[in-house]
């Protein structure tokens, strides 16, 4: 990277890992809260306008490093594309929490849980791409670690979000697959975010270790 354009790219690099930091669980506990109505502290859906708007302006802010990066610059613009369709599937939480009985807003706000798993292992791979061009060889081993870690833990919870989704379309016949129905049945949508509090929290710490790594590197670098 020219020298010339190295700090105002890292300096960028601090500002998106931090609104991401603050940008997936403000997302996260805004999706709960919106799906949960309370009489006595409702939630304004436009607020989500806020949260996503914070996590795209994060991804906008790494958009000038290593922009000769192209698995990096993919990986980017994939979480940016998932965020915007977590926002587009975002009023469902709304809606579905007013109508839980409605088919169409049950199927709604169990796809806006699927994209915001989806939304998150993206920006475990964004970290991953970063951190592989950064020169700390410790964060790179505990990213590639901490990610596949995740990536499983959201692969299931994925796959239970698919298995709610399914039970929207029809009770199927009794046979081999019927307790697996009453299962996912049982389940109501908003409970499958507990277990994805998990990687949410550790990909909240790679976040921060991250950004210590890119801080200590611009403290560093020599004044031009």
């Amino acid at each position: 990277m020219n020298p010339s354009l190295a700090l105002p790219a890292l300096a960028g690099v601090i500002r998106g890992l931090s609104c991401l930091f603050w940008g997936l669980p403000l997302t996260l506990l805004l999706t709960a809260k919106t799906a949960v109505p309370d009489p006595f502290l409702p939630v304004n859906p436009l607020i989500g306008l806020l949260t996503h708007g914070l996590l795209l302006y994060g991804f906008h802010q790494l958009r000038h490093f290593q922009p000769q990066e192209r698995i990096w610059v993919v990986s980017r613009e994939r979480a940016v594309l998932l965020v915007l369709l977590q926002l587009a599937l975002f009023p469902f939480a709304y809606w579905w929490a007013r109508r839980p009985d409605e088919p169409y807003f049950q199927r709604g706000f169990a796809l806006l849980l699927v994209s915001g798993f989806a939304t998150l292992a993206a920006t475990n791979f964004v970290l991953k791409r970063l951190t592989a061009m950064l020169p700390d060889e410790t964060l790179r081993g505990e990213t590639r670690f901490f990610v596949a870690l995740n990536l499983r833990i959201l692969a299931g919870v994925a796959l239970l979000g698919a298995g709610l989704l399914l039970t929207q379309f029809g009770t199927p016949q009794p046979g081999v697959l019927w307790p697996l129905y009453r299962f996912f049945e049982r389940i109501e949508p908003w409970q499958i975010l507990l277990p994805a509090l998990l990687p949410l929290a550790l990909t909240m710490t790679l976040i921060w270790k991250t950004k210590e790594v890119v801080l200590t590197s611009l403290c560093r670098a020599p004044s031009l």
